[in-house]
């Protein structure tokens, strides 16, 4: 089935018709027609029909208008040939939607860089006073076998205190504060002076009473 055009001549524009010959394609009217309701079969060529069907209100309009006056050309069948429609057009590739855009990754956040943490000035100051303020203090015990004791110290390169006597008492509570070996050793050393001062009482002693007796002798 196929619908005449306006370049149609001697057909309304719309009306339908039945293909049923194609004929020689060296001529320009080489597709025989016939018009629905005609007992005509009429040649056109391919501009004068088309296989898409007109809207229904552009069909009825077209129905009721005149053809064009122009006479077309007969053309007798005596016996129908074995009709080829011509092929269907090609059907449009169904648009495909484009793929969305991938969003990018999101950037890894960067690790906060450590920022050096800088002492003001007037703090580098306070500190290096403060540490010039505390020298190194060296305290030296120092005793001899007689049981006398002398404690120097030393506060940095100066001398501050010099041969200054301690009893031996003293030192030995100080040795007992400092650590249990110092108190074994300074014990060990005021055990040995004492056993030479109780041997220097007993030679007193004994030169106290020669000098009584001699004494006593003279004043008789």
């Amino acid at each position: 089935m196929v619908w005449f055009t306006a370049a149609a001549v001697g057909v309304a524009e719309g009306r339908s018709g039945k293909v049923v010959e194609i004929g020689d394609r060296s001529e320009s009217d080489f597709l025989r027609v016939k018009p629905t309701g005609s007992k005509d079969v009429l040649s056109f060529s391919p501009t004068e029909v088309t296989l898409t069907k007109p809207p229904r209100d552009k069909a009825a309009s077209t129905s009721s208008a005149q053809p064009k006056s122009t006479t077309r050309k007969e053309s007798t069948v005596t016996q129908p040939a074995t009709l080829t429609s011509p092929a269907p057009p090609a059907p449009s590739p169904t648009p495909t939607a484009a793929p969305k855009p991938v969003a990018p990754a999101s950037e890894p956040a960067k690790p906060a860089t450590p920022t050096a943490t800088t002492k003001p000035p007037a703090a580098k100051a306070t500190a290096a006073r403060s540490k010039a303020k505390t020298p190194e203090v060296t305290v030296t015990l120092t005793g001899t076998a007689d049981g006398e004791w002398s404690v120097d110290v030393v506060s940095g390169k100066k001398k501050s205190v010099r041969g200054l006597p301690v009893t031996s008492s003293a030192v030995a509570q100080a040795a007992k504060v400092l650590h249990p070996e110092v108190a074994e050793v300074v014990a060990g050393i005021l055990e040995a002076a004492r056993v030479v001062q109780e041997s220097k009482v007993q030679q007193l002693q004994a030169e106290l009473e020669e000098a009584r007796r001699l004494l006593d002798e003279l004043s008789d």
